[in-house]
Protein backbone atom coordinates (compact mmCIF):
# COMPACT_ATOMS: atom_id res chain seq x y z
CA UNK A 1 0.00 0.00 0.00
CA UNK A 2 2.94 2.64 0.62
CA UNK A 3 4.16 2.25 -3.18
CA UNK A 4 0.48 3.23 -4.15
CA UNK A 5 0.27 5.97 -1.67
CA UNK A 6 3.59 7.46 -2.74
CA UNK A 7 2.75 6.92 -6.52
CA UNK A 8 -0.88 8.83 -5.75
CA UNK A 9 1.46 11.59 -3.84
CA UNK A 10 3.72 12.04 -7.15
CA UNK A 11 0.80 12.25 -9.17
CA UNK A 12 -0.67 14.79 -7.06
CA UNK A 13 2.17 17.19 -6.77
CA UNK A 14 2.91 16.47 -10.62
CA UNK A 15 -0.72 17.69 -11.18
CA UNK A 16 -0.31 20.88 -8.99
CA UNK A 17 2.95 21.50 -10.75
CA UNK A 18 1.28 21.44 -14.25
CA UNK A 19 -1.55 23.59 -12.63
CA UNK A 20 0.99 26.02 -11.29
CA UNK A 21 2.49 26.31 -14.68
CA UNK A 22 -0.59 26.69 -16.86
CA UNK A 23 -1.47 29.49 -14.54
CA UNK A 24 1.35 30.82 -14.77
CA UNK A 25 1.31 30.98 -18.45
CA UNK A 26 -2.19 32.45 -18.97
CA UNK A 27 -0.80 35.23 -16.53
CA UNK A 28 1.97 36.23 -19.18
CA UNK A 29 -0.44 35.67 -22.33
CA UNK A 30 -2.90 37.82 -20.00
CA UNK A 31 0.25 40.86 -19.02
CA UNK A 32 0.88 40.50 -22.83
CA UNK A 33 -2.64 41.19 -24.20
CA UNK A 34 -3.29 44.19 -21.78
CA UNK A 35 -0.44 46.66 -22.26
CA UNK A 36 -0.65 49.11 -19.74
CA UNK A 37 1.48 52.00 -21.30
CA UNK A 38 -0.55 53.68 -24.00
CA UNK A 39 1.94 54.71 -25.46
CA UNK A 40 3.28 50.98 -25.95
CA UNK A 41 0.18 50.09 -26.66
CA UNK A 42 0.34 52.53 -29.64
CA UNK A 43 3.05 51.43 -31.19
CA UNK A 44 2.36 47.78 -30.60
CA UNK A 45 -1.29 48.96 -32.67
CA UNK A 46 1.05 50.85 -35.65
CA UNK A 47 3.06 47.92 -35.89
CA UNK A 48 0.30 45.32 -36.37
CA UNK A 49 -1.58 47.99 -39.15
CA UNK A 50 1.83 48.16 -40.78
CA UNK A 51 2.57 44.65 -41.05
CA UNK A 52 -1.18 44.05 -42.25
CA UNK A 53 -0.32 47.32 -44.80
CA UNK A 54 3.02 45.15 -46.24
CA UNK A 55 1.26 42.07 -46.54
CA UNK A 56 -1.56 43.26 -48.58
CA UNK A 57 0.52 45.52 -50.88
CA UNK A 58 3.08 42.55 -51.02
CA UNK A 59 0.39 39.84 -52.30
CA UNK A 60 -1.11 42.72 -54.57
CA UNK A 61 2.37 43.13 -56.49
CA UNK A 62 4.05 39.40 -55.68
CA UNK A 63 1.96 38.15 -58.33
CA UNK A 64 3.59 40.51 -61.63
CA UNK A 65 6.34 38.14 -61.71
CA UNK A 66 4.67 34.68 -61.53
CA UNK A 67 1.58 34.64 -62.50
CA UNK A 68 1.74 35.55 -66.04
CA UNK A 69 4.38 32.74 -66.70
CA UNK A 70 3.02 30.43 -64.41
CA UNK A 71 -0.57 30.85 -66.78
CA UNK A 72 1.56 30.77 -69.74
CA UNK A 73 3.05 27.30 -68.70
CA UNK A 74 -0.70 26.02 -68.02
CA UNK A 75 -1.19 27.48 -71.62
CA UNK A 76 1.79 25.23 -72.88
CA UNK A 77 0.45 22.39 -71.11
CA UNK A 78 -3.04 22.53 -72.45
CA UNK A 79 -1.66 23.44 -75.95
CA UNK A 80 0.50 19.80 -75.42
CA UNK A 81 -2.57 17.66 -74.50
CA UNK A 82 -4.55 18.61 -77.25
CA UNK A 83 -2.14 18.18 -79.33
CA UNK A 84 -1.69 14.71 -78.70
CA UNK A 85 -5.60 13.73 -78.89
CA UNK A 86 -6.03 12.48 -82.12
CA UNK A 87 -10.06 13.18 -82.14
CA UNK A 88 -10.66 16.81 -81.50
CA UNK A 89 -13.77 18.27 -83.36
CA UNK A 90 -13.29 22.07 -84.84
CA UNK A 91 -15.18 23.61 -82.27
CA UNK A 92 -13.10 22.76 -79.52
CA UNK A 93 -9.82 23.90 -81.49
CA UNK A 94 -11.71 27.34 -82.29
CA UNK A 95 -12.13 27.84 -78.49
CA UNK A 96 -9.05 26.99 -77.56
CA UNK A 97 -7.86 29.56 -80.39
CA UNK A 98 -9.80 32.54 -79.32
CA UNK A 99 -8.87 31.82 -75.49
CA UNK A 100 -5.11 32.15 -76.44
CA UNK A 101 -5.69 35.29 -78.75
CA UNK A 102 -7.30 36.67 -74.77
CA UNK A 103 -4.33 35.67 -72.44
CA UNK A 104 -3.34 39.13 -72.15
CA UNK A 105 -6.93 40.43 -71.12
CA UNK A 106 -7.10 37.87 -69.39
CA UNK A 107 -3.65 38.82 -66.85
CA UNK A 108 -5.35 42.30 -67.16
CA UNK A 109 -8.61 41.23 -65.69
CA UNK A 110 -7.10 38.65 -63.18
CA UNK A 111 -4.86 41.90 -61.94
CA UNK A 112 -7.95 44.07 -61.95
CA UNK A 113 -10.13 41.85 -59.78
CA UNK A 114 -8.40 42.84 -56.43
CA UNK A 115 -8.99 46.38 -57.14
CA UNK A 116 -12.79 46.25 -58.78
CA UNK A 117 -14.24 44.31 -55.69
CA UNK A 118 -12.16 46.23 -53.60
CA UNK A 119 -13.92 49.18 -54.21
CA UNK A 120 -17.23 48.29 -54.72
CA UNK A 121 -17.10 46.76 -50.53
CA UNK A 122 -15.35 49.69 -49.49
CA UNK A 123 -18.53 51.81 -48.97
CA UNK A 124 -19.85 48.84 -46.96
CA UNK A 125 -16.63 48.01 -44.86
CA UNK A 126 -16.60 51.85 -44.24
CA UNK A 127 -20.24 51.64 -42.48
CA UNK A 128 -19.09 48.72 -40.97
CA UNK A 129 -16.10 49.97 -39.09
CA UNK A 130 -18.10 52.84 -38.35
CA UNK A 131 -20.52 50.65 -36.49
CA UNK A 132 -18.53 48.28 -34.62
CA UNK A 133 -15.18 49.80 -34.28
CA UNK A 134 -11.70 49.33 -35.80
CA UNK A 135 -10.52 46.27 -34.03
CA UNK A 136 -12.93 43.36 -35.72
CA UNK A 137 -12.42 44.43 -39.23
CA UNK A 138 -8.81 44.09 -39.07
CA UNK A 139 -9.06 40.70 -37.60
CA UNK A 140 -11.16 39.82 -40.60
CA UNK A 141 -9.49 41.18 -43.20
CA UNK A 142 -6.14 39.31 -41.80
CA UNK A 143 -8.17 36.29 -42.02
CA UNK A 144 -9.27 36.69 -45.31
CA UNK A 145 -5.89 37.51 -46.67
CA UNK A 146 -4.51 34.45 -44.90
CA UNK A 147 -7.13 32.47 -47.02
CA UNK A 148 -6.76 34.04 -50.27
CA UNK A 149 -2.37 33.78 -49.83
CA UNK A 150 -3.62 30.35 -48.93
CA UNK A 151 -5.42 29.32 -52.25
CA UNK A 152 -3.01 31.38 -54.54
CA UNK A 153 -0.08 28.94 -53.66
CA UNK A 154 -2.44 26.01 -54.47
CA UNK A 155 -4.21 27.24 -57.07
CA UNK A 156 -4.05 25.24 -60.56
CA UNK A 157 -6.42 27.02 -63.04
CA UNK A 158 -7.11 30.26 -63.60
CA UNK A 159 -10.56 29.96 -61.97
CA UNK A 160 -8.88 29.62 -58.53
CA UNK A 161 -6.27 32.06 -59.16
CA UNK A 162 -9.66 34.32 -59.95
CA UNK A 163 -11.52 33.55 -56.86
CA UNK A 164 -8.07 34.41 -54.74
CA UNK A 165 -7.10 37.68 -56.53
CA UNK A 166 -10.90 38.79 -55.57
CA UNK A 167 -10.98 37.39 -52.05
CA UNK A 168 -7.95 39.80 -51.52
CA UNK A 169 -9.87 42.62 -52.27
CA UNK A 170 -12.64 41.40 -50.13
CA UNK A 171 -10.14 41.43 -47.30
CA UNK A 172 -7.88 44.64 -48.03
CA UNK A 173 -11.30 46.55 -48.09
CA UNK A 174 -11.55 45.73 -44.07
CA UNK A 175 -7.68 45.30 -43.52
CA UNK A 176 -6.53 48.36 -44.99
CA UNK A 177 -9.01 51.05 -44.18
CA UNK A 178 -9.70 49.53 -40.58
CA UNK A 179 -5.85 49.96 -40.51
CA UNK A 180 -5.68 53.37 -41.29
CA UNK A 181 -8.61 54.48 -39.37
CA UNK A 182 -6.94 52.97 -36.30
CA UNK A 183 -3.85 55.06 -36.79
CA UNK A 184 -5.93 58.21 -37.21
CA UNK A 185 -7.96 57.21 -34.10
CA UNK A 186 -5.02 56.04 -31.57
CA UNK A 187 -3.23 59.11 -32.69
CA UNK A 188 -5.39 62.46 -32.20
CA UNK A 189 -2.59 65.00 -32.45
CA UNK A 190 -1.69 65.95 -35.90
CA UNK A 191 2.16 65.65 -35.77
CA UNK A 192 2.05 62.72 -34.59
CA UNK A 193 -0.85 61.29 -36.74
CA UNK A 194 1.06 62.82 -40.08
CA UNK A 195 3.97 60.86 -38.53
CA UNK A 196 2.42 57.39 -37.94
CA UNK A 197 0.42 57.46 -41.47
CA UNK A 198 4.06 58.25 -42.91
CA UNK A 199 5.35 55.22 -41.29
CA UNK A 200 2.35 53.08 -42.48
CA UNK A 201 2.66 54.55 -46.18
CA UNK A 202 6.70 53.92 -45.92
CA UNK A 203 5.39 50.41 -45.52
CA UNK A 204 2.50 50.27 -48.25
CA UNK A 205 5.62 51.73 -50.41
CA UNK A 206 7.91 48.86 -49.36
CA UNK A 207 5.55 46.24 -50.04
CA UNK A 208 4.92 47.31 -53.55
CA UNK A 209 8.01 47.59 -54.81
CA UNK A 210 10.03 44.92 -53.05
CA UNK A 211 7.61 42.10 -54.05
CA UNK A 212 7.95 41.83 -57.53
CA UNK A 213 11.90 40.86 -56.94
CA UNK A 214 10.72 38.97 -54.25
CA UNK A 215 8.47 36.88 -55.72
CA UNK A 216 10.23 36.54 -58.79
CA UNK A 217 13.51 34.98 -57.08
CA UNK A 218 11.45 32.57 -55.06
CA UNK A 219 9.84 31.59 -58.41
CA UNK A 220 12.73 31.04 -60.01
CA UNK A 221 14.53 28.95 -57.52
CA UNK A 222 11.75 27.86 -55.27
CA UNK A 223 8.77 27.26 -57.17
CA UNK A 224 5.45 29.25 -57.50
CA UNK A 225 4.21 28.12 -53.68
CA UNK A 226 6.51 28.77 -51.46
CA UNK A 227 6.35 32.82 -51.42
CA UNK A 228 3.03 32.88 -50.95
CA UNK A 229 3.20 30.22 -47.90
CA UNK A 230 6.12 32.78 -46.60
CA UNK A 231 3.18 35.43 -46.84
CA UNK A 232 0.70 33.41 -45.61
CA UNK A 233 2.96 32.49 -42.23
CA UNK A 234 3.76 36.18 -41.71
CA UNK A 235 -0.16 37.26 -42.00
CA UNK A 236 -1.18 34.47 -39.43
CA UNK A 237 1.50 35.71 -37.23
CA UNK A 238 0.01 39.28 -37.51
CA UNK A 239 -3.18 37.87 -36.97
CA UNK A 240 -2.47 36.42 -33.71
CA UNK A 241 -1.22 39.04 -32.55
CA UNK A 242 -4.12 41.37 -33.59
CA UNK A 243 -6.11 38.69 -31.28
CA UNK A 244 -3.62 38.94 -28.51
CA UNK A 245 -2.95 42.67 -27.73
CA UNK A 246 -6.18 44.47 -29.67
CA UNK A 247 -8.59 41.59 -28.16
CA UNK A 248 -11.32 42.42 -31.05
CA UNK A 249 -14.29 40.11 -29.16
CA UNK A 250 -13.76 41.00 -25.90
CA UNK A 251 -13.13 45.15 -26.19
CA UNK A 252 -16.47 46.96 -24.81
CA UNK A 253 -14.99 50.63 -26.28
CA UNK A 254 -16.67 50.07 -29.21
CA UNK A 255 -19.96 50.45 -27.30
CA UNK A 256 -18.32 54.07 -26.02
CA UNK A 257 -18.00 55.09 -29.86
CA UNK A 258 -20.11 57.67 -31.37
CA UNK A 259 -21.74 57.44 -34.49
CA UNK A 260 -19.99 58.63 -37.60
CA UNK A 261 -21.08 60.36 -40.36
CA UNK A 262 -22.54 58.17 -43.72
CA UNK A 263 -20.01 57.97 -46.22
CA UNK A 264 -22.38 59.15 -48.43
CA UNK A 265 -22.55 62.80 -46.49
CA UNK A 266 -18.77 62.38 -46.56
CA UNK A 267 -18.32 62.12 -50.44
CA UNK A 268 -20.95 65.31 -50.99
CA UNK A 269 -18.18 67.11 -48.50
CA UNK A 270 -16.68 69.77 -50.95
CA UNK A 271 -12.65 69.50 -49.19
CA UNK A 272 -13.09 65.56 -48.94
CA UNK A 273 -13.82 65.47 -52.49
CA UNK A 274 -10.79 67.13 -53.87
CA UNK A 275 -8.74 65.13 -51.52
CA UNK A 276 -10.32 62.14 -52.67
CA UNK A 277 -9.54 63.37 -56.24
CA UNK A 278 -6.02 64.05 -55.84
CA UNK A 279 -5.30 60.93 -54.49
CA UNK A 280 -6.94 59.14 -57.62
CA UNK A 281 -5.24 61.52 -59.75
CA UNK A 282 -1.90 61.00 -58.34
CA UNK A 283 -1.74 57.44 -58.09
CA UNK A 284 -3.02 56.83 -62.38
CA UNK A 285 0.62 57.11 -63.34
CA UNK A 286 2.06 54.63 -61.46
CA UNK A 287 -1.34 52.09 -61.65
CA UNK A 288 -0.93 52.82 -65.60
CA UNK A 289 2.94 51.92 -66.00
CA UNK A 290 3.01 48.70 -64.22
CA UNK A 291 1.19 46.73 -66.57
CA UNK A 292 2.55 48.82 -69.64
CA UNK A 293 6.17 49.24 -68.82
CA UNK A 294 7.97 45.77 -68.99
CA UNK A 295 6.85 45.43 -72.83
CA UNK A 296 7.92 49.07 -73.93
CA UNK A 297 11.08 48.30 -71.86
CA UNK A 298 11.49 45.03 -74.17
CA UNK A 299 10.57 46.95 -77.40
CA UNK A 300 12.61 50.30 -77.39
CA UNK A 301 15.31 49.01 -75.15
CA UNK A 302 15.97 45.76 -75.39
CA UNK A 303 16.00 45.26 -71.43
CA UNK A 304 16.23 41.98 -69.64
CA UNK A 305 14.58 40.07 -67.22
CA UNK A 306 16.76 41.36 -63.92
CA UNK A 307 15.92 44.81 -65.60
CA UNK A 308 12.34 44.61 -66.13
CA UNK A 309 11.59 42.84 -62.18
CA UNK A 310 14.11 45.76 -60.76
CA UNK A 311 11.86 48.30 -62.16
CA UNK A 312 10.61 50.02 -59.48
CA UNK A 313 12.63 48.93 -56.88
CA UNK A 314 15.07 51.91 -56.66
CA UNK A 315 11.89 54.24 -56.34
CA UNK A 316 11.45 52.74 -52.74
CA UNK A 317 14.08 55.34 -51.57
CA UNK A 318 12.84 58.82 -52.94
CA UNK A 319 9.36 57.60 -51.67
CA UNK A 320 10.60 57.40 -47.78
CA UNK A 321 12.62 60.63 -48.72
CA UNK A 322 9.15 62.06 -49.64
CA UNK A 323 7.46 60.97 -46.43
CA UNK A 324 10.46 62.17 -43.82
CA UNK A 325 10.24 65.82 -45.65
CA UNK A 326 6.51 66.05 -45.49
CA UNK A 327 6.49 64.46 -42.06
CA UNK A 328 9.38 67.09 -41.51
CA UNK A 329 8.00 69.69 -43.11
CA UNK A 330 4.10 69.28 -41.88
CA UNK A 331 5.42 69.62 -38.00
CA UNK A 332 6.90 72.96 -39.03
CA UNK A 333 4.46 74.36 -41.51
CA UNK A 334 1.67 72.68 -40.89
CA UNK A 335 -0.77 75.26 -42.46
CA UNK A 336 1.00 74.48 -46.07
CA UNK A 337 -0.37 70.56 -46.43
CA UNK A 338 -2.17 71.38 -49.59
CA UNK A 339 0.49 73.34 -50.64
CA UNK A 340 2.67 69.91 -50.80
CA UNK A 341 0.20 67.73 -52.17
CA UNK A 342 0.51 70.30 -55.01
CA UNK A 343 3.85 70.35 -55.18
CA UNK A 344 3.97 66.48 -55.20
CA UNK A 345 1.49 66.89 -57.91
CA UNK A 346 3.81 68.63 -60.53
CA UNK A 347 6.53 66.38 -59.58
CA UNK A 348 4.39 63.13 -60.90
CA UNK A 349 3.38 65.06 -64.08
CA UNK A 350 6.80 66.50 -64.88
CA UNK A 351 8.06 62.62 -64.50
CA UNK A 352 5.37 60.93 -66.42
CA UNK A 353 6.37 62.96 -69.38
CA UNK A 354 9.54 62.05 -69.04
CA UNK A 355 9.50 58.91 -68.98
CA UNK A 356 8.76 58.19 -72.88
CA UNK A 357 11.75 60.36 -73.58
CA UNK A 358 14.14 57.80 -71.93
CA UNK A 359 16.44 55.38 -73.94
CA UNK A 360 18.32 53.20 -71.44
CA UNK A 361 17.65 51.70 -67.92
CA UNK A 362 19.24 54.04 -66.18
CA UNK A 363 17.68 57.09 -67.62
CA UNK A 364 14.43 55.50 -66.51
CA UNK A 365 14.98 55.67 -63.21
CA UNK A 366 15.05 59.39 -62.40
CA UNK A 367 11.08 59.79 -63.68
CA UNK A 368 9.91 56.94 -62.17
CA UNK A 369 11.71 57.92 -58.55
CA UNK A 370 10.26 61.12 -59.24
CA UNK A 371 6.49 59.64 -60.02
CA UNK A 372 7.52 57.96 -56.56
CA UNK A 373 8.48 60.82 -54.57
CA UNK A 374 6.03 63.17 -55.69
CA UNK A 375 3.46 60.18 -54.41
CA UNK A 376 4.63 60.01 -51.25
CA UNK A 377 4.48 63.41 -51.29
CA UNK A 378 0.65 64.05 -52.11
CA UNK A 379 -0.34 60.89 -49.75
CA UNK A 380 1.78 61.92 -46.22
CA UNK A 381 -0.51 65.49 -46.89
CA UNK A 382 -3.66 64.45 -47.45
CA UNK A 383 -4.15 61.18 -45.87
CA UNK A 384 -4.18 63.25 -42.14
CA UNK A 385 -6.09 66.08 -43.72
CA UNK A 386 -8.84 63.74 -44.48
CA UNK A 387 -8.58 62.57 -40.67
CA UNK A 388 -8.28 66.20 -39.60
CA UNK A 389 -11.90 67.21 -41.36
CA UNK A 390 -13.41 64.57 -40.13
CA UNK A 391 -12.53 66.22 -36.63
CA UNK A 392 -13.68 69.50 -37.34
CA UNK A 393 -16.62 69.08 -40.00
CA UNK A 394 -18.31 66.13 -39.00
CA UNK A 395 -18.00 63.17 -36.26
CA UNK A 396 -14.51 61.56 -35.06
CA UNK A 397 -14.89 58.36 -36.60
CA UNK A 398 -12.64 57.37 -39.46
CA UNK A 399 -14.13 54.10 -41.35
CA UNK A 400 -15.79 55.83 -43.79
CA UNK A 401 -13.65 58.54 -44.36
CA UNK A 402 -10.46 56.35 -45.32
CA UNK A 403 -12.91 53.81 -46.98
CA UNK A 404 -12.97 57.02 -49.24
CA UNK A 405 -9.32 57.70 -49.74
CA UNK A 406 -9.41 53.74 -50.39
CA UNK A 407 -11.78 54.11 -52.99
CA UNK A 408 -9.96 56.58 -54.83
CA UNK A 409 -6.79 54.55 -55.24
CA UNK A 410 -8.74 51.51 -55.52
CA UNK A 411 -10.28 53.53 -58.67
CA UNK A 412 -6.95 53.93 -60.20
CA UNK A 413 -5.53 50.45 -59.88
CA UNK A 414 -9.12 49.12 -61.30
CA UNK A 415 -8.33 51.00 -64.74
CA UNK A 416 -5.19 50.62 -64.65
CA UNK A 417 -4.51 46.73 -65.94
CA UNK A 418 -7.71 47.06 -68.42
CA UNK A 419 -7.50 50.39 -69.83
CA UNK A 420 -3.75 51.24 -69.83
CA UNK A 421 -3.09 48.51 -72.68
CA UNK A 422 -6.07 49.27 -74.72
CA UNK A 423 -4.75 53.41 -74.37
CA UNK A 424 -1.12 51.94 -75.48
CA UNK A 425 -2.48 49.91 -78.47
CA UNK A 426 -4.86 52.43 -79.83
CA UNK A 427 -2.66 55.90 -78.91
CA UNK A 428 0.63 54.63 -78.47
CA UNK A 429 2.99 54.96 -75.14
CA UNK A 430 3.86 58.71 -75.23
CA UNK A 431 0.39 59.74 -75.18
CA UNK A 432 -0.53 57.84 -72.35
CA UNK A 433 2.38 59.42 -70.45
CA UNK A 434 2.01 62.46 -72.21
CA UNK A 435 -2.09 62.57 -70.62
CA UNK A 436 -1.47 61.69 -67.30
CA UNK A 437 1.45 64.03 -66.61
CA UNK A 438 -1.14 66.98 -67.85
CA UNK A 439 -3.46 65.59 -66.01
CA UNK A 440 -1.85 66.11 -62.42
CA UNK A 441 -0.39 69.34 -63.19
CA UNK A 442 -3.84 70.66 -64.60
CA UNK A 443 -5.19 69.17 -61.18
CA UNK A 444 -3.03 70.58 -58.94
CA UNK A 445 -4.84 74.44 -58.68
CA UNK A 446 -7.82 72.19 -57.23
CA UNK A 447 -5.66 72.10 -53.99
CA UNK A 448 -5.61 75.53 -53.46
CA UNK A 449 -9.56 74.75 -52.08
CA UNK A 450 -7.78 73.24 -49.37
CA UNK A 451 -5.33 76.45 -48.45
CA UNK A 452 -7.88 77.19 -45.49
CA UNK A 453 -8.78 74.20 -43.81
CA UNK A 454 -5.64 74.91 -41.16
CA UNK A 455 -8.26 77.69 -40.41
CA UNK A 456 -10.88 75.58 -39.42
CA UNK A 457 -9.45 74.77 -36.19
CA UNK A 458 -10.58 76.77 -33.59
CA UNK A 459 -8.28 78.27 -31.05
CA UNK A 460 -6.79 77.10 -27.81
CA UNK A 461 -9.06 79.47 -26.29
CA UNK A 462 -12.35 78.51 -28.09
CA UNK A 463 -11.62 75.11 -28.08
CA UNK A 464 -11.49 75.25 -24.61
CA UNK A 465 -14.57 76.86 -24.03
CA UNK A 466 -16.17 74.50 -26.74
CA UNK A 467 -15.06 71.38 -24.62
CA UNK A 468 -16.64 72.79 -21.73
CA UNK A 469 -19.88 72.20 -22.62
CA UNK A 470 -19.01 68.40 -23.25
CA UNK A 471 -17.00 66.73 -25.46
CA UNK A 472 -18.95 66.17 -28.95
CA UNK A 473 -17.18 63.25 -30.44
CA UNK A 474 -14.48 60.82 -30.00
CA UNK A 475 -11.51 63.42 -30.61
CA UNK A 476 -12.61 66.00 -28.21
CA UNK A 477 -13.71 63.33 -25.55
CA UNK A 478 -10.44 61.77 -25.76
CA UNK A 479 -8.92 65.74 -25.43
CA UNK A 480 -10.49 66.84 -22.03
CA UNK A 481 -10.18 63.68 -20.68
CA UNK A 482 -6.14 64.45 -21.17
CA UNK A 483 -6.48 67.77 -20.11
CA UNK A 484 -8.23 66.72 -16.91
CA UNK A 485 -5.99 64.18 -16.09
CA UNK A 486 -2.37 66.25 -16.37
CA UNK A 487 -5.07 68.73 -14.77
CA UNK A 488 -5.98 66.24 -11.82
CA UNK A 489 -2.45 64.44 -11.83
CA UNK A 490 -3.79 61.06 -12.48
CA UNK A 491 -2.22 58.17 -13.76
CA UNK A 492 -3.83 56.45 -16.55
CA UNK A 493 -4.88 52.65 -15.64
CA UNK A 494 -5.80 50.16 -17.94
CA UNK A 495 -8.41 47.33 -16.60
CA UNK A 496 -8.29 43.78 -18.30
CA UNK A 497 -10.30 44.43 -21.14
CA UNK A 498 -7.95 47.47 -22.25
CA UNK A 499 -9.96 50.31 -21.58
CA UNK A 500 -8.73 53.37 -19.06
CA UNK A 501 -10.84 53.33 -15.76
CA UNK A 502 -10.77 57.23 -16.19
CA UNK A 503 -12.87 57.53 -19.17
CA UNK A 504 -15.73 55.61 -18.81
CA UNK A 505 -18.32 58.16 -20.43
CA UNK A 506 -20.66 56.87 -22.77
CA UNK A 507 -22.13 58.85 -25.80
CA UNK A 508 -25.08 59.60 -26.40
CA UNK A 509 -26.73 60.07 -29.86
CA UNK A 510 -27.67 63.95 -29.67
CA UNK A 511 -23.97 64.28 -28.30
CA UNK A 512 -22.19 62.57 -31.58
CA UNK A 513 -24.02 64.52 -34.05
CA UNK A 514 -22.99 67.28 -33.13
CA UNK A 515 -19.02 67.86 -33.86
CA UNK A 516 -19.42 70.34 -36.85
CA UNK A 517 -17.14 73.50 -36.52
CA UNK A 518 -17.07 74.76 -39.70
Amino acid sequence: MEPEGSTEGQASSMVQSAASKLSQMGERTKQLGIIKDPERQKRVILVIVCTALLLDNMLYMVIVPIIPDYLEGLQKAADQAQAALPHINSTNSTMHKTDKGNFDVQIGVLFASKAILQLLVNPISGTFIDRVGYDIPLFIGLNVMFLSTLIFAFAENYATLFLARSMQGLGSAFADTSGIALIADRYTEETERSKALGIALAFISFGSLVAPPFGGVLYEFAGKRVPFLILACICLADGVLCLTVLKPFSNKERENMPVGTSIFKLMIDPYIAVVAGALTICNIPLAFLEPTIANWMEETMHSTQWEIGMTWFPAFFPHVLGVYLTVKLAAKYPHLQWFYGAIGMVFIGASSCTVPACKNFGQLMMPLCGICFGIALVDTALLPTLGFLVDVRHVSVYGSVYAIADISYCVAYALGPVAAGKIVHDLGFVQLNLGMGLANVLYAPALLLLRNVSQMRPSFSERNMLLEDGPTGLYDTIKMEQREKKRKGLCTTIDENGIETFAQRSFSEEESSGGEYA
